[in-house]
């Protein structure tokens, strides 16, 4: 089932960037939950276009309609549909694309494929289909808050060669006060200018999300194929313009030794806790109380306002400049679609640690 995410809490997503709709069905939501379109606007407000001057002009409202799942106001336990029109498609600015493929973008792939392919924005290959991963990891995020006091946030560490401070205070407001959704305001300045000079080049920018998953209990996760981490990986790196994926002191941690490295273990108010947390939460696939950190690679955006070389559906030699409406840099929309992905991963697994030692006393 290639479109669909999840154990136990599922979602499979439908729909392509220009065609008439797109969205999201949830299954193995727990009935009783209140639940209704407030919840989930806010979250495909941080997501959609046009939010500001360093994001594409697209305008969408992205208004969603839950279709299912939910009766007077509350979940019924059947699967949940949500719906999200596209009012501003303009399938014409892809008409050279339906014979040119687009460097660094799916459009050759999926033709190699499939053999058949929707080149209208990428089809299904564009970033909105992350509509219904968003719909979807706010009613996660519901749940979630709910049963436990969780809280996941996601915020931008650097674009290009510009990073955020390790001293500033990671929080929702210091993340939301700046279109950039960098909680260091004097990176996020720079980041800001850096984001509108490309753009005015017609290229794009790259960069690094964070995200902090705080309060989760000890015993998220499974030691072998599905650790935590590890699902972690598979939900990051399936979001479009991904690149790479670390936990913890990551890739850095290669450098220190074993005795720089381990997190000593203390005492703390009765609990066992880590002195350090270069594990970034999770040891042996398995939440360990800690925070749980980790980070995204994106690359800038395939689609620039540049002549490029490439090559045509039939093998020869051209080039393409692309027209349509991009982001110059996909990290401030991709802040919400992180958090959404990993309150997706960390309710399942809480599901699947209910369902495995807590069901049965024997």
């Amino acid at each position: 089932m290639p479109n669909v995410f999840g154990k136990l809490f599922t979602i499979s997503s439908w729909g392509e960037s220009h065609g008439g709709a797109v969205g999201v069905v949830v299954d193995g939501c727990p009935p009783n939950l209140s639940l209704s379109e407030a919840d989930i606007q806010p979250e495909l407000d941080r997501r959609r276009p046009g939010q500001s001057d360093i994001v594409t002009p697209r305008k969408e409202a992205d208004q969603v309609q839950i279709l299912s799942g939910v009766y007077e106001g509350k979940t019924t336990g059947t699967p949940i549909s949500m719906l999200v029109f596209n009012k501003d498609a303009r399938p014409g600015a892809y008409d050279e694309m339906k014979t040119k493929f687009r460097p660094s973008h799916a459009d050759f792939t999926y033709q190699e494929k499939y053999g058949h392919r929707n080149p209208e924005g990428g089809g299904r290959s564009s970033a909105r289909e992350t509509i219904g991963r968003v719909a979807a990891g706010a009613i996660a995020k519901k749940i979630l808050s709910a049963a436990s006091s969780v809280e996941t946030l996601a915020y931008v560490r650097q674009v290009q060669g510009i990073s955020m401070s390790d001293d500033v205070a990671i929080n929702i407001d210091a993340i939301e006060a700046n279109s950039i959704r960098c909680p260091d305001s004097a990176a996020a300045e720079k980041m800001i200018d850096l984001i509108k000079q490309v753009r005015s080049e017609g290229d794009s920018v790259g960069g690094v999300i964070e995200c902090r998953i705080r309060n989760l209990p000890i015993g998220l996760g499974e030691p072998v194929f599905d650790r935590f981490e590890a699902d972690l990986a598979k939900a990051m790196l399936s979001l479009p313009a991904t690149k790479g994926f670390e936990v913890g002191s990551g890739f850095a941690g290669t450098a220190l030794k074993g005795s720089e490295h381990n997190d000593s273990f203390e005492n703390k108010d009765g609990k066992v806790r880590t002195k350090t947390n270069r594990s970034g939460g999770v040891q042996g696939g398995i939440t360990n109380g800690e925070e749980v950190v980790f980070r995204v690679a994106f690359k800038p955006t395939a689609t620039i306002l540049q002549a490029q070389d490439t090559v045509d559906t039939k093998g020869e030699n051209t080039q393409l400049a692309a027209r349509g409406r991009h982001d110059p840099c996909v990290l401030p929309r991709a802040v919400p679609i992180v958090e959404a992905m990993a309150n997706l991963v960390t309710l399942d697994h809480y599901m699947r640690q209910h369902a495995q030692n807590r069901l049965f006393s024997f």
